[in-house]
């Protein structure tokens, strides 16, 4: 078992304060007159306590092909990643998940290490070709086998899972008859989504997440091309794929509820572009409540709204997704709770044509490692609130935080990653702010757990609280994994 407390503290108790030598002089003298009980009498510091809600969850994430590896084991059959990262040239050093954490092998140990952490939940995903290895079809039970394992073993933990049942690992036999450009594929994701969420039901799951971040998967796998399969639509063609992404979410919405006990929740994880006003006074504020509405109308606004908003309509013109009634229907139907994956600002101001204007984040504006990764705490106030003030959500979990760092064991053999925690400190802030003013968060859970596969990065962004040796799959707790056991002990930002 790795234990975290076998890190270094990072101050040992003989620590003294300096003295300083006293010279007769006047600088001393004046030193003295100004430090005098007398002129600046003694006050207690009272900081806030920055506490979170007494049954507030904390837990940690991570995502199928990022970290179980045995890409080829027990029946598995073929993702579009396991496609995409072989071709040589797609990603940094020809890195992929074939391997990745080895969490299919070492999940015991991996939970051991949320143990230690003091969380009381694990967020995971399910991956599709691991259960149905042709898209659709026949079960692969070993798969299903192996979930009900990992899931056995985070109960004896006393760590509540939390399913995601679509993370990106779409069958390539479904990618070969289109993806996600055919409406099928929704079709097929709601089967597969009711076979494995009446599984994962029966060993005792009670929440699950239809599908993790529609834009990223979308926009990154068949727009830009950066993320697998690789491809670059034009303005058409995404815009209805987009309408089958949304669908295929609303039909597993509806099969999952079919499949799983009354009392189960069934949301979503979504990375809605979080607009936060560049000033906080009522014109900014009411630009970027308009602007976070009107950034994700394709996503998020339709699925809680279930329409496409005019403006949205209207910019596309021609390109506009072919859609029926029905269709928006079951895009819209309710959610028992949002799930906000949340790490960076998009700064807005009003604009008279439209409400709001996006502002660019130039050169010099402050980021993490990864280069979309800019900093901008207020984000986690911002987001949650206007999903609560849209659309009278009721319940809403962070579902992914985190920032990637340059992460390199020191010569004692730790991670000091002080940015990391810089962020998770600054973010936490603003987040327990926007629950003091109200807004329905119930949990957060940091991203991730562990270093892992990060998708076009390869193994080159580390994201972990705890750092991965790849070669050797040891796991070493970062200062990061320390900073937030605390947080998680003291239910507050620390």
């Amino acid at each position: 078992m790795l234990e975290l407390s076998h890190v270094v503290p990072l101050f040992s108790s003989s620590t003294r304060p300096l003295r300083s030598r006293h010279r007769s002089c006047g600088c001393c003298a004046r030193q003295a007159v100004a430090s005098g009980p007398s002129r600046f009498p003694q006050t207690h510091f009272a900081p806030s306590s920055q506490q979170f809600p007494s049954e507030f969850l904390w837990g940690t994430a991570t995502a199928s092909y990022q970290v179980e590896g045995a890409w080829n084991v027990d029946g598995r059959g073929v993702s579009i990643w396991d496609t995409f990262s072989h071709k040589p040239g797609q990603i940094p050093n020809n890195d992929n998940g074939d391997i990745a954490d080895d969490e299919f092998h070492r999940y015991k140990s991996d939970i051991a290490m949320l143990r230690e952490l003091g969380v009381k939940a694990y967020r995971f995903s399910v991956s599709w070709p691991r259960v149905m290895p042709n898209g659709t079809g026949a079960v692969n039970q070993k798969g299903l086998d192996y979930y009900k394992r990992l899931v056995a073993a985070l109960h004896e933990a006393g760590i509540e899972p939390y399913c995601t049942l679509y993370h990106w690992d779409l069958p390539q036999v479904l990618q070969d008859k289109g993806g996600w450009q055919n409406r099928d594929t929704a079709e097929h994701l709601a089967a597969y989504a009711a076979v494995t969420s009446r599984a994962m039901a029966d060993a005792g799951v009670h929440r699950f997440m239809t599908v993790n971040e529609l834009r990223t998967f979308t926009e990154n796998g068949y727009k830009t091309g950066t993320h697998a399969p690789g491809l670059k639509l034009d303005r058409k063609a995404m815009a209805q794929l987009n309408h089958y992404a949304v669908l295929g979410h609303g039909l597993s919405l509806a099969a999952v509820r079919a499949n799983v006990p009354h009392d189960a929740l069934v949301g979503l994880a979504d990375n809605p572009n979080a607009a936060t006003p560049v000033i906080n006074d009522a014109e900014h504020i009411e630009a970027a409540r308009i602007g976070f509405r009107e950034e994700n109308a394709q996503y998020l606004t339709a699925i809680m709204e279930g329409r496409y908003t005019d403006l949205y309509l209207r910019k596309l013109g021609a390109d506009a997704p072919h859609f029926t009634d029905a269709e928006m229907k079951a895009i819209g139907a309710p959610v028992d709770f949002v799930g906000l994956n949340i790490y960076q600002p998009t700064y807005v101001t009003p604009d008279a044509a439209s409400g709001y204007k996006v502002i660019p984040q130039g050169p010099t504006f402050p980021r993490m490692l990864s280069p979309w990764l800019t900093i901008g705490p207020e984000c986690l106030y911002w987001a949650p609130t206007f999903t609560a003030q849209i659309w009278g959500v009721k319940s809403i979990y962070i579902t992914e935080n985190g920032a990637s760092a340059e992460d390199r064991l020191d010569a004692s053999g730790q991670v000091m990653d002080v940015d990391r925690v810089m962020y998770i400190r600054n973010y936490l802030s603003q987040l327990q702010r926007a629950i003091a003013d109200g807004a329905p968060v119930r949990g957060y859970f940091v991203w991730s757990l562990m270093d892992n596969y990060e998708w076009n990065d390869g193994y080159s962004k580390r994201f972990g609280l705890v750092y991965v040796d790849f070669a050797t799959q040891k796991r070493i707790p970062k200062l990061s994994a320390r900073f937030y056991r605390s947080v998680v002990k003291e239910n507050r930002v620390i």
